[in-house]
Formats: C-alpha cells, sequence, structure tokens
C-alpha cells in the first residue's frame, strides 16, 4: 500500500525511479546513456526546485530567501498579525492578502468579540489594500483553491492547513510572524529542503476517498520522521488517475505528516479546474525533468489502499477499517493505552464501551472544513446515503459545504435535498468541528470525521471539567456508509452504490456579490475598527546580558501538540487579545502553568521598573547569592529573569502563533527540548524573542520548580556559539550544556532584540 524508500532516488521521464545504492549509478548510466547526468544536477530538476528558485532572492540556492506571491490567514489569526505590521510601521499591503472568517464565525460566544474581529478585518482590508471573505462564505483553504491559486506561484498562510500543491501551487503554512515579515517585504528565509517524490502508481478501487490514502501516507511516515520539513512532490502514472478534488484532498492533508510543503505534477484534469473557475490564466503545466532526483521516496499504490481510520489521538494512529473490525478489542485496548499518555490519566477514557454486538458504533460524523467539504466528497457521501435514513438513535451526521459556490451546486444539482432526506443536517462554511467550535460530542462519546486532526480535546471536551470525547478521521465516503448503517463501522468499499460523479459548475457572482476586494488599492482614510477586546502586544525587553530561567513546566509526552500548549475551541475569541489567552497557555496540559510563570514575571517586572525583583519573588533571593558566588557581576540590571518550559517534542499541528507569543507574555523566555515538531513552532518561538534551546539527552539535569541560570546569554547569540554553558542553581551550581541550532542572522537579531515588533522597531 505505502513503502518507504532506503536512499535517494532518479525519476526517469516521470515514470520509474531508480534507487541510488549498490550499483544503482551504473543502472543510471545504462538507461540514460548521454543523457546522464550528476545527483548534484538531477536535483535541480524537481518541480519544487524551480519554484523556490523562481522566488528566492538569495542568489544562493542553499539559503533561501523566500518572497511569497501572496498571503491569506482567517479570523483567529490576522487580527494579531496585522496588529503586529501596524506596531513594525506597515503603510499597505505589498502583495495580495485575503482575510477569510471561517473559524470566529459563529459569534454567540463571548458577546460581540468574534463579530468586532471580523469588522477589524474589513476595515483594514480597505486600509491597506486587502481581500476579505465575510463569515460562512468559504473556508480558508477553499477559497484559496477557487480564487488564488496560480500555477508556478507561491503563498504563504497562517493556517497549517495551507496547502495547494495539487494546483501547482507551492504553499506554506506558517505562524503569524512570517507572514508580518512579507507584510514589511522581508523574507522567509530557510535552507534548501530536502525533496521527497510521492510517487502513485495504479488507481483507487470504488470506494477509497482521498482522505484514506492519506492517512495511508501519514501512517507511514510520521512516526519515523521521513518527510520532515521537507518539500513532498507528487509524480507517477497515478497522479492522472486521480480527479482534481481527489488530489485537493490528499494534499491538505500533508500537513500531518509534518512536511514543509507540497507540489505535484499539473495536467489537463487542473487545466478543466482553473477554466470551471474562471481564471485559466493561471494554469500552468507542471512537470519534473527528464532525470530528477529526491533525497527518498513515498511508493503509493493506489489500487492496494484500503478505506483507513486514524483512532484516537493523532492522525498517524492508523488502521484500514477491515483490520479495525477483525481485531476490534485489541485496537481498542491498545488506545485506550496511548489515552493515558495523551490525558495524563486526568479521566477515565475507553471505546470498549462502544463494541455492540461485536461492532464498533460511533454517535457522531462530520463531513466538513478544507479536508471533507469538497464538491466530489460530499456528491459520493450523498449518493451512498440516497435513500436511507441515519436512524433516530444517538447516531447524528453534520455536513459542512467548505464554500457556498459548493453549497449552491449541491442545492442547484439535487445533492443537498438528498443529504437532508436522510437526517442528515447541512451547514454553512465554517472549521468549527475541526477545532472545538462546532458539533461538540457528549462526554464519552465517539466521533468520525473528514477532517484534519483528531489531537486530544480538539472537538470541544475540556479534562479540566471531567469532559471527554475522541476523534476518529475517515474519509466522507466510509463516514456515510457509517451513517446509512445507523452508526455501525462500515467501510465504502462494503456498501453497493453508483457514484454519479455530477459535474460541477462554480458561481463566480457569489463572491462578487459579498467579497470585499480592493483590488490592491489602499485608502488611508479609512479607519480601522476596534472592538473593546482587540489589544496591543504588551511591551517585551531585549534580551539581557544574563538569564536566570525558572523551569514552571515538564512534559515528557513523546509529541506536545500546539493544542495542548494552547488550546483551540474556547480561546478563539480570545486571539485578538494577547493578554487574556493567555490565561489559557497549557490550560489542558499544565493546568498550574499560568500561576507559577506569573510569579516569575512578576519579579521580571519589579527588575524592569528599577525595583529589587526579591521583593515581588522572595524565593530568588537565596538563588541570586548562589549565584554571585561564581558571578559575582550578574546582578539586576544585566540579568534577566523569565520561566522557561521543557517539552520532549513541542509544537506538532497547528501553525497558531500563540503556542509562543502567550509563552511570552506570561514572561516566558525560552523552551527547552529534545527536538522541536515542526519549523513553524520554532520559528514561532524565535520570533518572539524566545531561545529555542536543545537538550539531546533523555535524563534532565533539572526538573520543575528549579532554576536555570545561563551566563553571557546575549554574547553567546551574537558570536554564534554552538553550545551554551547553563547552571541548574541549587545547593551547587551545576554546569549542563544547551544547544540553539541553526540561526540566521536576522533571527539572531530578532532574539536579541526580544521579539520581531522591536526588531522592525530598530
Amino acid at each position: 500500500m505505502v513503502t518507504l524508500s532506503d536512499n535517494g532516488a532518479y525519476l526517469i521521464n516521470g515514470t520509474e525511479m531508480v534507487e541510488t545504492g549498490t550499483g544503482s549509478e551504473q543502472l543510471l548510466k545504462s538507461k540514460l546513456g548521454d543523457k546522464y547526468i550528476s545527483k548534484d544536477e538531477a536535483a535541480k530538476n524537481t518541480i519544487a526546485y524551480g519554484i523556490l528558485e523562481e522566488h528566492n532572492t538569495s542568489g544562493n540556492m542553499e539559503k533561501l530567501q523566500i518572497k511569497f506571491d501572496k498571503l491569506t490567514s482567517h479570523d483567529i489569526t490576522f487580527v494579531g498579525i496585522i496588529q503586529t505590521a501596524r506596531a513594525s510601521g506597515l503603510e499597505k499591503f505589498p502583495i495580495p492578502y485575503v482575510l477569510t472568517n471561517c473559524h470566529n464565525s459563529l459569534c454567540a460566544v463571548g458577546g460581540t468579540i468574534n463579530e468586532d474581529d471580523h469588522m477589524f478585518g474589513l476595515s483594514c482590508a480597505k486600509k491597506y489594500g486587502g481581500i476579505y471573505v465575510p463569515p460562512h462564505q468559504a473556508v480558508i483553504h477553499q477559497f484559496a483553491r477557487e480564487m488564488l491559486a496560480g500555477g508556478g506561484k507561491m503563498v504563504l498562510g497562517s493556517d497549517s492547513h495551507t496547502r495547494y500543491g495539487a494546483l501547482g501551487t507551492m504553499a506554506m503554512g506558517e505562524g503569524g510572524p512570517e507572514l508580518v515579515k512579507q507584510l514589511l517585504s522581508q523574507t522567509y528565509d530557510i535552507n534548501m529542503p530536502g525533496v521527497i517524490a510521492v510517487y502513485l502508481s495504479g488507481e483507487p478501487v470504488k470506494g477509497v476517498g482521498p482522505q484514506d490514502v492519506a492517512l495511508a501516507i501519514i501512517g507511514a511516515v510520521f512516526g519515523n520522521g521521513y518527510v520532515k520539513n521537507k518539500v513532498l512532490e507528487f509524480v507517477g502514472p497515478g497522479v492522472s488517475k486521480l480527479s482534481a478534488d481527489f488530489r485537493i484532498g490528499v494534499d491538505v492533508m500533508t500537513t500531518e505528516t509534518t512536511c514543509l510543503s507540497s507540489i505535484w505534477a499539473t495536467d489537463d484534469k487542473i487545466r478543466e479546474f482553473y477554466d470551471i473557475h474562471g481564471r485559466s490564466e493561471e494554469y500552468k503545466e507542471l512537470n519534473p525533468g527528464d532525470v530528477a532526483y529526491y533525497d527518498g521516496v513515498v511508493y503509493v499504490e493506489l489500487d492496494k489502499v484500503k478505506p483507513m481510520i486514524a483512532m484516537p489521538f493523532h492522525p498517524s494512529n492508523t488502521y484500514t477499517i477491515e483490520e479495525l473490525n477483525a481485531n476490534l478489542m485489541d485496537i481498542l485496548e491498545d488506545c485506550e493505552k496511548r489515552a493515558k499518555v495523551s490525558l495524563d490519566g486526568q479521566v477515565d477514557f475507553t471505546l470498549k464501551d462502544k463494541v455492540r454486538n461485536g461492532k464498533l458504533y460511533v454517535e457522531q460524523g462530520i463531513i466538513a472544513g478544507c479536508a471533507g467539504g469538497g464538491f466530489e466528497n460530499i456528491c459520493d457521501a450523498a449518493d451512498i446515503l440516497k435513500g436511507t435514513s441515519i436512524g433516530a438513535d444517538e447516531f447524528t451526521l453534520s455536513v459542512y459545504p467548505a464554500s457556498t459556490p459548493i453549497y449552491i451546486e449541491l442545492a442547484r444539482n439535487g445533492k443537498l435535498a438528498d443529504l437532508m432526506a436522510t437526517g442528515a443536517i447541512v451547514k454553512t462554511a465554517f472549521c468549527g468541528p475541526c477545532f472545538g467550535a462546532g458539533d461538540t460530542p457528549a462526554n464519552n462519546a465517539f466521533s468520525i470525521r473528514h477532517s484534519t486532526r483528531n489531537f486530544p480535546n480538539r472537538e470541544g471536551s475540556k479534562l479540566q471539567n471531567g469532559q471527554i470525547s475522541s476523534v476518529a478521521l475517515m474519509d466522507a465516503r466510509s463516514i456515510a456508509a457509517t451513517a446509512a448503517n445507523k452508526g455501525y463501522l462500515t467501510a465504502a468499499t462494503d456498501v453497493d452504490v453508483n457514484f454519479t460523479k455530477p459535474k460541477y459548475f462554480f458561481d463566480k457572482t457569489i463572491y462578487e456579490n459579498r467579497v470585499f476586494d480592493s483590488k490592491g488599492i489602499a485608502d488611508e482614510s479609512v479607519e480601522i475598527k476596534f472592538g473593546p477586546n482587540i489589544k496591543d502586544w504588551p511591551k517585551m525587553v531585549a534580551l539581557t546580558d544574563h538569564l536566570l530561567l525558572k523551569v514552571v513546566s515538564e512534559i515528557h509526552d513523546p509529541v506536545t501538540t500546539t493544542d495542548e500548549l494552547i488550546p483551540s475551541g474556547e480561546t478563539s475569541s480570545y486571539r485578538s487579545n494577547p493578554i487574556g489567552l493567555a490565561e489559557f497557555t497549557l490550560s489542558r496540559k499544565d493546568p498550574a502553568y499560568v500561576g507559577r510563570a506569573k510569579e516569575v514575571q512578576a519579579a521580571e517586572k519589579a527588575r524592569e521598573e528599577g525595583r529589587n525583583p526579591e521583593e515581588a519573588l522572595a524565593e530568588i533571593q537565596p538563588v541570586f547569592k548562589k549565584i554571585q558566588t561564581v558571578y559575582s557581576k550578574a546582578d539586576n540590571e544585566n540579568t534577566g529573569i523569565g520561566s522557561t518550559i521543557y517539552a520532549v517534542k513541542p509544537g506538532d499541528g497547528s501553525a497558531r502563533e500563540q503556542a509562543a507569543s502567550c509563552q511570552k507574555v506570561l514572561g516566558g523566555w525560552a523552551n527547552i527540548a529534545q527536538e522541536y515538531a515542526t519549523k513553524r513552532y520554532r520559528s514561532n518561538l524565535i520570533n518572539w524573542g524566545m531561545l529555542p534551546f536543545l537538550y539531546d539527552n533523555e535524563e534532565l539535569p533539572f526538573a520543575n520548580g528549579d532554576y536555570i541560570f545561563i551566563p553571557d546569554i546575549a554574547r553567546a547569540v551574537k558570536d554564534k556559539a554552538a553550545s551554551i554553558k547553563a547552571y541548574v542553581v541549587g545547593e551547587e551550581l551545576k554546569e549542563f550544556e544547551l544547544k540553539l541550532g541553526e540561526l540566521t542572522d536576522d533571527e539572531r537579531e530578532i532574539i536579541l532584540k526580544g521579539c520581531l515588533i522591536n526588531y522592525n522597531r530598530r
């Protein structure tokens, strides 16, 4: 189904892979004859290399400085981004910037907060020359596919699922500060990423959908880091066997592999997509060169992919539905063991009570958002469900078309009526089910979803309140088959159905009537509308000569998601209020964190105000005395006081900058980790002036509550020190070593200045 190469490989004429290794060079020469080229030259023939080269401004393809063509954000990120850019001198959006409103669409929670954010966005689109998409019109990524993507272009978005590779657009999801840099005409600085071929062969069997293929890939590559921070390039004869919608459905889920971005070979099916949407000029045929070299290969035999399920609590926890049904109790037992780690034993969790007469019963099905809400997914689901009923028991089914144009076409072709006749509820374009702000299941309920993530509590339950429900990811077709079976888990390949495959007609007048498009013209006379919840970022000081850090949280889970660092769902209404949002930091993982961090922050605030920090936090008096026995010149003027957390591998999942900025707002000055799960989380730390320390030994020299003294840290950052001396302060100073990893000169300067805002005020 999915296998991985042990080595790099050459792709010849877009069809044949030749892996490197013993005898490979001779084999390659025999196949290519006088066309033989070196590995380095062949690496330049990937689609990814060509696009990156066109957008690189550094002149050095090893050290890229990328300028994107377009930007996109939604309503839980664009307020903070624009506020940061305004504080840094923003006058006008220099490139098209789309502000969509698909996360805080429900304005029933938090008073006027959510709609205030929307009005802020509309006024900023007018003032700075942007595009504003009102609530319920489209989810961020569907609007981008329909109206923003372009062949050979690059798009940067402040949502982690910014992936438009199937349309020939290399797109990346990053934290807000990286978009701020683009708004200030700065660059996205990365080393040239490795490029991994995803070689597709065969054709999916009837009933298998894009989520099945995506989950099969995620299950094969997530745990081993095979594609981490690399670009996935989809090639091979199987590409042409997939519709545009199918490719899009696979592509959006590549985020869950931890890759950096994705790109696909394009063909007439993608040309037709652009034609349908009235943007024929944006199509560009993309193919690798005659001989292209890849750093690895993910082989996907499409005809062998079966309906899949990702069990709680991660998209990589994958099984075939057939395998799950055949080994039901054993797999459920394994899920419960995993849950004890994910949930820290805070609540009792079981799925065994979902087994009825030997079959797995689920209480809810959701087909939604950027992954599930596509036209083809919903039409196929409607075909499976037509003439059935979802029943009158616990099971419910909600369907969220990804855009109003899709919704209207479903109404016009009758699929909407077919769905609603079964008892399913069809709702407007909204990302809520994906992050815990819509269709939250009952306590102990089990939901199957064609959406992007199934992290703990992401569906809306709250451990701190004793609530737990769980989500498994599945394809829309198998969700529909399960719904037709009134909640009993069923693979779509087990039902007899005629997929009608109706043609899609895009109605552009919907957007012409409702979307504000400045056409890039800024109107400086427009006054920005600020609601009472929209707050400026608090002042942040520059890095001091030395640092005294207190460890205020210690997390030993194998991976810590951004949802665990700053919860989604109920926090979304406060993401325009840095101080208000910070109160939720680590609330689901370590409820004591905020209080501990504030205690340390009180000492730092006293120091910054010229007062004795010991008056605010008496416990640091003996700590300073011990430090001064060795470093006599360390004092209140040159030694900053802050907090830090330790996590094994933090930052999997969302691009939300708040996972880092909330720590900073509470006085955080660093993270310590064995590794960072994603580039975007590490970048968020850096852009908020936090030190992304690495400590690669599993046995820690410190514990929660300990103080760590780091002398001469500012000089170490300036001098690009490979290792940094640190001390655990106890009865004695116990020395250990930290590392920072590779940093660009600009990143070092941002850390030294205290944050990106300060850096841009230089």
